[in-house]
């Protein structure tokens, strides 16, 4: 199973941006799909997650600015960042809890990828 993520970049303060996140491989079923971020010199926190049940979790600094949303038939998660902020600037990593036929239910993650909100 593999996580591939796209969508970060440099955008101004104020701006917005959308990151998605696609899980791929075969014979597993989602559990949770989610965004966390690490910003230098930090831990890394979670910024949003859904549930297969559509449940949501935002980290209250998100909350009003940025959207989770899935895409069940793709496998695939959505995280809609409006009204950036420089403290938004982190590595934004995808995160799913899967059962795996065979493997069990584990975190697997993306690779990462840089968001930064500067002018």
């Amino acid at each position: 199973v593999q996580l591939v993520e796209s969508g970060g970049g440099l955008v101004q303060p104020g701006g917005s941006l959308r990151l998605s996140c696609t899980a791929s491989g075969s014979r597993f079923t989602i559990y949770r799909m989610g965004w966390y971020r690490q910003a230098p010199g930090k831990q890394r926190e979670l910024v949003a997650a859904v549930t297969n049940g559509g449940s949501t979790d935002y980290a209250d600094s998100v909350k009003g600015r940025f959207t989770i949303s899935r895409d069940t038939a793709k496998n695939t998660v959505y995280l809609q960042m409006n009204s950036l902020k420089p403290e938004d600037t982190a590595v934004y990593s995808c995160n799913g809890r899967l059962f795996v036929q065979f493997e069990g239910i584990n975190d697997y993650w993306g690779q990462g990828t840089q968001v930064t909100v500067s002018s």
